[in-house]
């Protein structure tokens, strides 16, 4: 009966331990407003998302000053974008700038909003870098406050707001998966009748857990390019690194997993050597009196 019971709570801690690790990564690296910015302004380090960046502000800046019925070098426009993408300061503004994609997506914060079915983002403080406002301003032109571009082509199933339970209730999910994780764990020990056992098995579920989402990262990957296909121009491709920088961040967790299942699955065997030594000598003086 003890047996079972070990069983069912190491299947259980499991199952948990499955739930905990990537709801609390997308907690903090997706959820979280200020972890999507971090996310995306450490993506903003790669250079492949620098220049994708490059091109698609020198698009804008083409289009706002023929607007305006002026023309530019679009070139020289591109260098300057590109030495402004490739400075220190770009990774903050890159960042900043994924805030309000983030709470178009995630709140009903969304004051600059003009359309309910495209996933939109704020390039004006962009283009106010002094770097690149020096170049507009010798034309007279002034960055409008706030540059809504589409990141997404129109779609009925994008709205602001649409993840906003997501964002009320994710904090509350990845603690209580994680408190609840712990508390399994530490019954399946108290269960065990070898603890150099039950830490061993404990280092299986962390092994099984990290295979598995590296496995399940895999199959994802289809349906992530699916969504990458709703994605416009030049944004296709910044999506595509911020996707990739994501998927190397959450490969690091499971990587965690990996090393401290592998840690306790060690701990577990020597615990239970150590403790088989220690009986021995119990038994062979029980059979010599």
């Amino acid at each position: 009966m003890r047996f079972v019971l070990t069983a069912l709570l190491w299947l259980l801690t499991t199952v948990m331990l499955a739930v905990a690790v990537p709801a609390v990564w997308a907690q903090q690296n997706v959820v979280s407003e200020q972890g999507y910015a971090d996310l995306a302004a450490s993506a903003a380090t790669d250079t492949r998302l620098q220049d994708a960046m490059a091109d698609e502000l020198t698009t804008q800046i083409t289009a706002l000053v023929a607007d305006r019925g002026y023309g530019l070098n679009e070139m020289l426009v591109h260098q300057v974008a590109a030495a402004y993408t490739g400075n220190a300061g770009f990774p903050g503004q890159f960042g900043q700038a994924n805030r309000i994609a983030h709470r178009w997506m995630f709140t009903d914060d969304i004051p600059h909003a003009n359309t309910d079915d495209q996933w939109l983002i704020d390039i004006a403080p962009m283009l106010s870098d002094p770097s690149l406002a020096a170049t507009l301003g010798n034309l007279d032109l002034d960055v409008p406050d706030t540059l809504m571009v589409p990141v997404t082509v129109p779609s009925p199933e994008l709205r602001p707001g649409r993840l906003q339970t997501i964002a009320t209730w994710g904090p509350w999910v990845s603690i209580g998966t994680a408190v609840l994780t712990g508390v399994l764990a530490l019954l399946t020990l108290a269960s065990s009748r070898r603890r150099g056992k039950g830490l061993a098995a404990l280092g299986v579920s962390a092994l099984l857990v990290g295979a598995a989402g590296w496995a399940g990262l895999e199959v994802a990957n289809r349906y992530v390019d699916d969504a990458l296909n709703r994605t416009e121009g030049n944004f296709r491709r910044i999506a595509e690194e911020m996707v990739i920088h994501a998927e190397d961040s959450l490969h690091h967790w499971l990587n965690l997993t990996l090393i401290g299942g592998v840690a306790l699955v060690v701990i577990g065997v020597v615990a239970s050597m150590l403790g088989g030594l220690r009986r021995q000598p119990e038994l062979t003086g029980g059979v010599e009196r």
